[in-house]
């Protein structure tokens, strides 16, 4: 199970602040795109999301999208968004993140990867040793290629449930 615990579970990749970033030595955010930076089947995103990279745009915070998508569809949807990414990730292969990082110049724990699935977001990230952080979905429906995830993953959210593993907060907190 050690492959899918994320480090923190965070309600939403919008409550990250820049000052609990910071604290916990963070200097990037790797994020998936689907569901975690902006909904799936809404590839404008929203204002609460174009505020939130503008706030970690000035803290000096990176964010880049970290995604199995390809290059086309991450392209249209960061189009407006001007977001550098990593397409055709591989998750839950950590080759993604690992590319990421390097790309970023950073020590790996200046960097925590965020997405809405511990098959691939929180495995990958797991698997090349950065922190995580699991976040809901932001809506309730998966385009048809995720719901085989969300099947399994509910496997392992029921285990994480019972061992009263899944308490999602508003903020990192410091256990960590």
């Amino acid at each position: 199970m050690a492959v899918f615990e994320p480090t923190w579970l965070v309600n939403a990749i919008y409550n990250l602040t820049p000052s609990q970033l910071k604290r916990q030595g963070i200097a990037a955010v790797l994020t998936d795109l689907d569901n975690t930076l902006i909904a799936w089947n809404n590839p404008d995103g929203t204002q609460q999301l174009r505020d939130w990279l503008q706030e970690m745009k000035n803290a000096g915070i990176a964010v880049m999208v970290v995604s199995n998508n390809n290059k086309d569809r991450i392209g249209r949807a960061l189009a407006k968004l001007d977001l550098p990414f990593v397409a055709r990730a591989v998750k839950p292969l950590p080759l993604g993140i690992d590319r990421a990082v390097r790309r970023l110049g950073l020590d790996k724990r200046a960097v925590v990867m965020v997405g809405d699935q511990l098959l691939t977001d929180i495995a990958a990230g797991n698997a090349a040793k950065v922190r995580t952080v699991l976040v809901k979905p932001l809506v309730e429906t998966d385009a048809w290629n995720t719901r085989i995830n969300r099947f399994f993953e509910g496997f392992v959210l029921h285990k994480m449930k019972k061992n009263n593993q899944l308490n999602f907060t508003e903020e990192l907190n410091d256990k960590h």
